[in-house]
């Protein structure tokens, strides 16, 4: 089977015509994507965007009279540029507090230019920080499982700035300074107040994690199949993983008092409440089933 693939972008090297052997019926996208590649090496696969003449992406697992394409219909291509693996930018992204957070808490006397001792609320939410990205980095390598294996390699230095930054350098500085040292009396927090906290952090973690292992068993190795999300977490909502994640954070920031943490919750809770808006309407879309009692991500709310 001959195809006609074009650019969308001014190119000496398109248009141009691949020969495939199989016909409309056999041959998938994916197998268009790797002739190309192996045409041009520079374009391989996760660089690549296919679409029809009207732009609708092409599905790299359907085959192409699936999407109604025959030797007579020329399949447009896009360069997406360099790409890296999700996997890696996730590891970067949370990397970064990881490596940062100990410089501020260990080396307080250099950073702040004296000499102080940790409140036990500073303790506490250095081994929750910690703790927190310790287990992004192992549900990263062991539990995750990617429906997109790549994205733009520009892309990972505007996500590791939020990580880097907001959850990085300015929730250390301002939660680890000595204005919250012991002794001080903003850094002073009962009990109840500190056990309470981390009480509940520690709940919406696990709760987290136990959602990404739903989610997880979703998917089977290798694939891209989705299927409806059930069991805990998901009777009200279709992102409890971050829901969790919101009540995590809300617990550090009830433990701080730092505006520096708010920022970071406030940030990092509206970013995830786009994903959630656009997912729950994905699952609606695709799922004729789908329970109508759930919200996106805040139960009974949005």
């Amino acid at each position: 089977m001959k195809v006609t693939i074009a650019s969308r972008q001014k190119s000496s090297k398109f248009p141009v015509t691949l020969e495939l052997e199989g016909t409309a019926e056999t041959l998938k996208t994916l197998d268009i994507s790797k002739a190309l590649s192996k045409k041009y090496p520079k374009y391989y696969p996760d660089r690549q965007r296919l679409t029809t003449e009207d732009k609708k992406v092409l599905d790299s697992d359907k085959t192409l009279k699936e999407q109604s394409i025959d030797e007579s219909t020329t399949i447009y291509f896009k360069d997406l540029g360099p790409q890296i693996g999700w996997r890696t930018v996730f590891l970067i992204e949370y990397g970064g507090p990881l490596l940062i957070h100990p410089i501020f808490y260990y080396l307080s006397q250099f950073i702040y230019g004296q000499t102080f001792q940790h409140s036990p609320m500073q303790v506490a939410t250095y081994y929750m920080v910690m703790l927190h990205f310790l287990k992004r980095e192992l549900e990263t390598l062991f539990v995750h499982r990617f429906s997109h294996g790549t994205m733009p390699f520009m892309n990972v230095f505007k996500n590791s700035a939020h990580y880097w930054f907001l959850s990085g350098i300015n929730l250390a500085f301002w939660v680890y300074g000595p204005w919250f040292a012991q002794g001080k009396a903003a850094g002073v927090r009962n009990d109840v107040w500190i056990y309470g906290s981390v009480a509940v952090w520690a709940w919406a973690e696990l709760s987290n994690l136990m959602t990404h292992i739903t989610l997880r068993n979703l998917r089977p190795p290798g694939t891209r199949v989705r299927a409806i999300p059930y069991g805990y977490g998901f009777d009200l909502v279709s992102c409890p993983n971050y829901f969790f994640e919101f009540v995590a954070w809300t617990a550090v920031c009830f433990l701080t008092t730092s505006w520096s943490a708010f920022l970071f919750n406030i940030v990092a809770t509206g970013q995830m409440y786009v994903w959630a808006v656009k997912k729950h309407k994905n699952y609606k879309k695709e799922f004729k089933d789908y329970p109508r009692n759930r919200t996106s991500m805040i139960p009974f709310i949005a």
